[in-house]
């Protein structure tokens, strides 16, 4: 899908905090989760290998210095929703994470940086999701060296997930941010694009403590949580 975004040199509101998925507390295998994290290890190199990780970047036009740096924010790479807000496998909703980026830029003379973004996105439909369509929310800000924020706009991401399925990969291509420059010796390096989920404070915490669930969580289980 194609965004729009143009960003203006305004000063505008920081973000809010961002959270990441988490594994359900309780008694664990030590074993089975050595090969859990295997199999996820080995689940993202052929999900790099695949979409393109290793293809070049967006091509650009000849510019006068380097692009900005841009990347996902750790708080915000990764979205997960409970039931009632209980941290467990069987209480997921919906969840969400932020697999790829690819930029390119151009600029020259006094004129503003032109970035464009390539954003994959993997989404999940857990056990407690309520029918088969979901709209996340996510965000893209631009910020200087020093991490003010610049600007930042947010884009409605909605997905159906077709009947059976509970994971899907949607891309999205973001086009026309525009980054105005002080002067003619202002460089791409000078800024950072950042993008995220938009999550709750919950949700944030859950990320900085490392916890994660898998995307497709599976079915239900039928017993109890320890």
């Amino acid at each position: 899908m194609r965004r729009q975004m143009l960003l203006a040199a305004a000063v505008v509101a920081a973000f809010t905090a961002v959270p990441a998925m988490s594994y359900a507390q309780g008694r664990r295998d030590p074993e089975a989760e050595q090969r859990k994290q295997q199999e996820e290890a080995a689940k993202k190199r052929r999900q790099r290998e695949e979409w393109g990780d290793n293809q070049a970047p967006l091509q650009a036009l000849r510019n006068a210095g380097p692009c900005p740096f841009v990347k996902s924010l750790y708080d915000a790479a990764r979205y997960v929703e409970f039931k009632e807000g209980r941290e467990a496998s069987a209480n997921v909703a919906w969840s969400g994470e932020i697999q790829g980026i690819s930029a390119g830029c151009q600029y020259k003379d006094e004129e503003p940086i032109q970035l464009r973004m390539e954003v994959l996105f993997e989404v999940g439909k857990g056990p407690q999701a309520e029918g088969r369509q979901k709209t996340y929310r996510y965000w893209v800000a631009v910020t200087d060296r020093n991490r003010s924020v610049l600007a930042k706009e947010t884009f409605e991401l909605p997905v159906t997930f077709p009947e059976g399925e509970d994971r899907l990969y949607v891309t999205e291509n973001i086009n026309n941010i525009t980054i105005p420059r002080a002067s003619i010796s202002t460089s791409g390096s000078n800024f950072e694009v950042l993008i995220g989920f938009e999550v709750t404070p919950q949700m944030a915490a859950f990320n900085r403590d490392g916890k994660r669930f898998r995307l497709n969580v599976g079915q239900a289980s039928n017993t109890p949580n320890p």
